[in-house]
């Protein structure tokens, strides 16, 4: 998670011109995420994870708590951390025990209808730097320094030895072997799990920029030359055992910077684009700055990928560190509402019970500002959306869409803990069987307009 200033930040902020420009209408030309009944689908959710224990241990700092809360507070999607130096501490052989602790995650979430994105998560490479991620088997240097900053961990992965391994992982075909093998026995144990909606193939890649070359430029050299043939190769490991799940895909963290990502093709028809939504200055202490257009150039960025490859954008982690500044609250508004303009989801950084990033506190209350990631969304459509959003102002939510012509699949909605009124027209009826979701039928072929306001 892109945690700290970039060190190389004043340069992306001279490279990057000021954004002024409107952002509506981003998302016009980027297909919906969708789900094997055909149904659009969104995602509204939080990241969860372990990074402490390990081994025996591992995965233990997650409990049912989680999912279950998560769910009674109308949220159905859970990014889920797993660390491939866990799955397969030596070369060839897989960890069943920890396979069985994911497995454990899942049935939880399984239980409370969440949706699960299983990412292969690395922080500064892997255990060979102290983090985790890429096992130090795995770990090729050639020799390089390494030098630690424990106040400014992502300068780590600007020190050589961290870039060097990366890339001995794009290159050494061994390695290659070995990446792609891991996938093959994680979608092979898991394809036929409810829960996994899809496979992050690895968090926040980074690279080595040649001499002379600044980071914007080194970065989309990174992902052209290097990500894009390697997602290509693990997408085909996955799809020799799992065929029906979505696979999506990161470009380096500069993106957050409005940097648009330099990623090619990926040869697979279940593909979602998945950056990350982070700014280092908010990142390093800095206040949300709603004049900078900070959020109009990320949104401009990050769209033209999934229109000129027409594919799906899910946004695999965002949320500042402070949320306390004065302008947060401005902040998470904004964020939601442009979220809202292209994404078919996102899962918040994260959902774990304390101070830190963590979205609610030991009691299981938001933190401040947090709360306002809890709104009424359609969870999935039963045919096609003409339109969908979200007053947080008056605290409506209004959906149009066109049912499916044949069958009546349900289209379902979530909303957060409150009293809400649901209404629909065009003969659609709305059926509450749980709290916080509902149910509409509509009949097949009608044009229905669904909304959600406080009772």
């Amino acid at each position: 998670m892109l945690r700290a200033l970039l060190t190389a930040g004043a340069v992306i902020a001279a490279l990057i011109a000021p954004a002024t420009a409107h952002a509506e209408g981003t998302g016009q030309g980027i297909p919906r995420l969708t789900d094997r009944h055909g149904r659009v689908v969104t995602l509204h959710g939080w990241n969860i994870e372990d990074k402490t224990h390990r081994g025996d241990q591992a995965l233990s700092g997650i409990t049912e708590r989680h999912l279950r809360d998560m769910r009674a507070k109308g949220f159905d999607f859970a990014r889920l951390l797993v660390f491939w130096d866990d799955l397969e501490p030596t070369p060839g052989r897989y960890s069943g025990s920890y396979l069985h602790r994911i497995e454990r995650v899942l049935d939880w979430a399984a239980r409370y209808d969440v949706k699960v994105l299983i990412d292969a998560h690395q922080d500064v490479f892997g255990p060979a730097f102290g983090h985790r991620g890429v096992p130090e088997w795995a770990t090729r240097t050639d020799g390089l320094p390494f030098t630690a900053h424990p106040d400014d961990w992502f300068a780590e992965y600007f020190e050589p030895a961290v870039q060097r391994a990366f890339t001995h992982l794009y290159a050494d075909q061994d390695l290659r072997r070995a990446q792609a093998r891991m996938w093959r026995t994680l979608a092979g144990r898991f394809a036929h799990h409810p829960a996994v909606l899809g496979y992050d193939l690895i968090n926040e890649p980074m690279g080595e920029p040649h001499r002379a070359e600044d980071l914007p430029t080194a970065a989309r050299r990174i992902e052209r030359d290097q990500l894009t043939p390697m997602y290509n190769r693990l997408a085909d490991a996955v799809r020799s055992a799992d065929r029906d799940a979505w696979v999506f895909v990161e470009p380096t963290p500069l993106v957050g910077e409005g940097v648009p990502t330099g990623l090619g093709r990926i040869d697979d028809p279940r593909v979602v684009y998945a950056p990350h939504f982070y700014n280092t200055a908010m990142e390093a202490g800095a206040d949300y700055d709603p004049g900078a257009g900070w959020i109009e150039a990320y949104e401009r960025a990050v769209t033209a990928y999934p229109k000129e490859y027409k594919v799906p954008i899910v946004i695999g982690e965002w949320g500042p560190l402070n949320n306390t500044l004065p302008n947060m609250n401005r902040f998470y508004r904004d964020a939601m509402a442009s979220l809202g303009r292209y994404a078919s989801g996102w899962a918040g950084y994260v959902w774990c019970y304390g101070g830190g990033y963590c979205a609610v506190d030991d009691d299981g209350a938001f933190r401040a500002n947090k709360e306002l990631t809890a709104e009424p969304y359609a969870e999935t459509v039963a045919g096609t959306v003409r339109s969908a959003s979200y007053d947080a102002g008056q605290g409506g939510y209004r959906l149009v869409y066109r049912a499916a012509p044949h069958g009546r699949r349900p289209t379902v909605l979530s909303v957060p803990p409150g009293t809400w009124r649901i209404t629909a027209d065009g003969g659609a009826t709305v059926v509450r069987r749980t709290a916080g979701r509902a149910w509409v039928l509509a009949v097949p072929g009608s044009q229905v307009t669904v909304t959600i306001e406080r009772d």
